[in-house]
């Protein structure tokens, strides 16, 4: 890793994707510190992801700033809960905007969550970052709006990249432990027609390519972070129960999910929408990913 990179500051770090990014570039010798709402652990600066305040003197320490924040979409999207999921997004990258153009000295590189959601529903068509196609539903509006927030900011000397995310999957969070207990629980058949592709990244390789995206800085502008082999739902859910060695899968018809969802307070879009996202960008550059492919993660 570019050794000039020391200092990196992960806004909104407390979840999933932020703790493995803390632990990873912690074995790499980095520094890493965290701006969290409670600001409770020894390496955590507390801030209100409105605002700048008194976290100004971390944008001048980082080499390096990641912006994870905003509110889970895993919800039911009503008008309260649409708001807060964009309202949560724009706000702290307009913050961290404000405090880079106050800066003495600004950090070389901000990189910016955004998702692989912003492409179009696709059971054919590859989406790449020059090729896919951005809808218009909420979820693709709030990656939209998101987006022209984070590029719109007026920036002189800090390299910008936004990470079209995919589902990162790993054992300590995110959506594989609720996938591993609905097959265990005989759950884990299809989901509604079962040929809507899953986009996915193996949680080490996520980091592997935040730390390729620093390292390259010729890598500017939105960026699929993806394994570069979508698999259809059908075959995921039985390539798990394989793994798991479980018989059974019941599958789980459109209006089932629409009922389930309602009950745990979620929304179907998470489960049936076909992401076929494809990693162009990273892979022309020469990323090498350790888990190309599901049975291989699996």
């Amino acid at each position: 890793m570019d050794t000039n990179i020391k200092h990196i500051l992960i806004a909104g770090g407390t979840g999933f994707l932020g703790q493995a990014l803390e632990n990873y570039f912690t074995d790499k010798g980095k520094e890493v510190k965290i701006l969290s709402r409670s600001g409770k652990a020894e390496n955590h600066i507390k801030w209100d992801g409105k605002q700048p305040g008194d976290w100004l003197a971390e944008i001048e320490w980082a080499d390096v700033i990641i912006n994870l924040s905003g509110k889970s979409v895993d919800c039911r999207y009503t008008e309260k809960n649409k708001k807060a999921i964009l309202a949560s997004r724009i706000d702290s990258t307009k913050a961290i905007c404000k405090s880079i153009t106050m800066a003495d000295k600004p950090p070389q590189l901000w990189i910016n969550a955004s998702s692989a959601t912003t492409y179009v529903h696709s059971e054919s068509q590859q989406m790449t970052e020059d090729e896919g196609i951005i809808g218009d539903d909420f979820s693709m509006n709030v990656c939209k709006q998101w987006e022209n927030e984070f590029f719109n900011c007026q920036l002189d000397h800090t390299r910008r990249v936004a990470i079209r995310t995919s589902i990162v999957l790993g054992n300590n969070g995110g959506a594989f432990p609720k996938l591993k207990t609905i097959t265990r629980c005989l759950m884990g058949g299809k989901q509604g027609n079962g040929q809507q592709y899953f986009s996915w990244i193996e949680i080490n390789d996520f980091c592997k390519a935040i730390e390729f995206i620093i390292n390259h800085p010729e890598i500017v502008g939105p960026i699929n972070v993806t394994a570069p082999n979508p698999v259809r739902n059908y075959y995921l859910m039985q390539q798990l129960r394989k793994h798991l060695k479980v018989p059974l899968g019941i599958p789980q018809p459109k209006w089932l999910l629409e009922l389930g969802a309602k009950i745990i307070g979620t929304e179907t879009e998470l489960l049936l929408k076909s992401r076929n996202v494809i990693p162009e960008k990273l892979t022309e550059v020469g990323f090498k990913f350790e888990h190309e492919k599901i049975d291989d993660f699996l």
